[in-house]
């Protein structure tokens, strides 16, 4: 669900319903989760989720309408780095089964998961440079002054507006030159790939 805001951005949410729902009544909804340019922005990104963190989400959002209460309990650097990493690992992998062995190529629809795994990799390796101390203070100053309770469901919504504005801000290659530059150093990105999601360090 999208919607321009005050600011002049395109806000967006998801919202989630049941196949047998009678309609909006039925609806749980996660928090406005994007803040992006324009509304296609938004879609991109929001098709580009792995089904890990959609179904957190939704557990998130009913967790939330059932109107359990939860905010406060310190933040940990930690809990972003494994929700990025968990949901990075799953678009990579979706990608690797569009792997054409014999002709050792991609379709499109492969290289966009691969791309959206890559920019979820480089909020996740700023994160891990950061100081923990530093990281804590700049959460405060995203979320102005929510508190997130990382023992308690809710906790992902908010998660999900620090690594949109961390995402945000760092400068990314667009998707074409991202892919010019992958199919040109494919062995280059595959071990970065691989060192940060299955030994859990940085390259």
């Amino acid at each position: 669900m999208t919607f321009v805001g005050r600011d002049g951005q395109w806000h967006g949410h998801l919202a989630f319903r049941p196949q047998d729902g009678d309609g909006e009544s039925d609806e749980v909804c996660t928090a406005d989760i994007f803040i992006e340019a324009s509304e296609a922005e938004i879609d991109h990104k929001a098709r580009g989720l792995g089904r890990p963190l959609l179904r957190a989400l939704l557990s998130s959002s009913l967790h939330i309408s059932q109107g359990t209460d939860a905010r406060q309990s310190p933040k940990s650097r930690r809990w972003f780095k494994n929700l990025l990493l968990e949901n990075s690992k799953e678009l990579a992998a979706s990608a690797e089964a569009r792997w054409d062995d014999a002709a050792g190529n991609l379709d499109s629809a492969g290289l966009r998961s691969l791309y959206q795994s890559y920019r979820l990799d480089q909020v996740c390796h700023f994160i891990t440079l950061v100081d923990p101390d530093s990281f804590e203070a700049a959460v405060d100053s995203i979320l102005e002054g929510q508190r997130v309770d990382f023992s308690a469901k809710d906790r992902l919504q908010l998660g999900m507006l620090v690594i949109e504005y961390i995402e945000a801000r760092i400068p990314m290659p667009p998707f074409a030159m991202w892919v010019e530059d992958f199919l040109a150093n494919r062995e280059e990105y595959m071990m970065y790939t691989h060192t940060l999601h299955r030994e859990r360090r940085l390259p």
